[in-house]
């Protein structure tokens, strides 16, 4: 496993490119995302989907589920209360509309996602991606395409939120790594823009 620059007090690694990623610890209070986080899990009707690596196909190291405005996103579910009550925190944040919400559940130190990043066609071509997360703390980490050893961290903590500016994607790659560490559920939604 990669060792990351140490974080500092806030959290973060030292140095963190503030005009990619904006960080907010306490977006939600503790009693709310208590209970937003036993709402996901309880109530979402995850799926574990497989992707094809090297001409197998294996099973995604994590459960997800896609709502947004089904009248305009093919395979979407309709968006609940609580999600649309998070959207309507996020957006003046984000300063954007957001029209999905991919829900992802890692439900323990072995669920992850790959270094990768979110430049889907259907999100135009500098997409901005808001991030809210419930449970476990994990570290999100970015290194840059370019140069693999120059590489930031930031400690997702429960209730929190994460702006994932324009130019991210384009030019960094994304993770939640595994843990060999016990660790408890997490939630994590990412609200987009589907153009």
């Amino acid at each position: 496993m990669e060792q990351l620059t140490l974080f500092a007090p806030a959290g973060q690694s030292k140095g963190l490119p503030k005009h990619l990623l904006e960080y907010t610890p306490s977006m939600i209070g503790r009693a709310e995302s208590d209970r937003l986080l036993s709402h996901f899990i309880e109530t979402t009707p995850w799926k574990q989907n497989t992707q094809k690596l090297w001409d197998k196909e294996y099973l995604t190291p994590r459960l997800t589920c896609w709502y947004g405005e089904t009248e305009k996103i093919a395979g979407t579910l309709a968006w609940t209360n609580e999600l649309q009550a998070i959207r309507e925190q996020v957006e003046p944040l984000a300063g954007i509309k957001f029209n999905s919400v991919l829900l992802n559940y890692y439900r323990d130190g072995n669920d992850s996602v790959a270094w990768h990043s979110d430049k889907e066609s259907i999100m135009g071509s500098q997409p901005v991606i808001a991030s809210v997360s419930f449970g476990q703390v994990r570290s999100f980490d970015i290194r840059s395409k370019a140069d693999h050893n120059e590489k930031y961290s930031v400690r997702l903590e429960h209730g929190s939120f994460l702006l994932m500016k324009s130019g991210l994607q384009e030019n960094w790659e994304h993770r939640i790594a595994k843990s060999t560490r016990p660790m408890h559920a997490r939630i994590n939604l990412t609200f987009r823009l589907v153009i």
